[in-house]
């Protein structure tokens, strides 16, 4: 025999044994059946994987499909939540001011968004707003024109949007659920301007946490008596009245056309 043959010989014979070895720390103790654990998963017989987590990792060159996956998502999610936290954790008290991205620069909600930053501002808050244009556009604009802190989290959507050039913090989430947390998380009222679906759904939303108690109390001030009557006469006429919410429920909000009422009622209850 060769001393080529010889080592391939014995090259067997330790790859044999080590295949036996593996083999056997795999038959756990008074079974007959292979088993490995993998952090909190048990595979047994033939679900058994070879190899270590670390080996599959780092020799992986298969299809990235999996990125487009549930349990990567998880991992986005988590990402945004943490680069959220981490981007609002010392900004301080602040009012979140919903409204229109499609109101006009030139229209009387546009002025009035502007005096609401501004004025917030000069109670000593910080702005939050969707960070785009129109009315959030508007109340960033009042806060950075008065010297204070403008905020922004922006949504990733099917048009460009991006923020709007009054933005000093911005963030921009790919989900509407890490957004809202946002919203509600680092403010202490919201006021809320005249505006379509996705200002309906920021103020339900808002709304039904603070019914369901699942937010301490704060204000909620809707903005423009004139825009928002016909939705305050539903909820009395219709909800309240057939019972599917309470009358106590009405308290939940404050309607005003006053910029001086607005901010007042939506900044009593925050002591700066």
């Amino acid at each position: 025999m060769t001393e080529r043959e010889t080592q391939g010989v014995e090259d067997d014979a330790q790859q044999a044994a080590a295949d036996a070895a593996a083999a056997a720390e795999q038959l756990p103790y008074g079974r007959s059946w292979p088993e490995r654990h993998t952090g909190p998963v048990v595979r047994r017989r033939g679900q058994v994987q070879t190899g270590t987590t670390d080996q599959r990792l780092l020799d992986s060159h298969g299809p990235s499909d999996w990125v487009h996956g549930d349990p990567w998502r998880v991992m986005r999610i988590q990402s945004e939540f943490v680069e959220g936290f981490g981007a609002l954790a010392e900004l301080g008290p602040a009012v979140s001011v919903f409204g229109s991205a499609r109101t006009p620069v030139d229209s009387r909600e546009y002025e009035a968004g502007v005096r609401i930053g501004r004025a917030l501002t000069e109670a000593g808050f910080a702005v939050i707003t969707g960070g785009g244009p129109g009315a959030m556009e508007a109340a960033n604009k009042g806060a950075l024109e008065a010297g204070g802190v403008s905020v922004g989290l922006g949504i990733e959507l099917p048009f460009e949007q991006g923020l709007n050039p009054y933005v000093d913090i911005g963030v921009n989430f790919r989900y509407f659920f890490v957004r809202k947390t946002m919203f509600v998380k680092y403010a202490r009222g919201f006021v809320v301007l005249p505006g379509g679906f996705g200002t309906l759904d920021e103020l339900f939303e808002a709304l039904t946490l603070v019914q369901t108690k699942k937010v301490t109390r704060f204000p909620i001030v809707l903005f423009g008596s004139d825009y928002w009557g016909g939705l305050v006469q539903w909820i009395r006429g219709s909800l309240v009245a057939e019972g599917k919410a309470s009358a106590a429920d009405l308290e939940l909000f404050h309607v005003t056309d006053d910029v001086d009422d607005a901010v007042e009622r939506v900044t009593k209850e925050s002591a700066v």
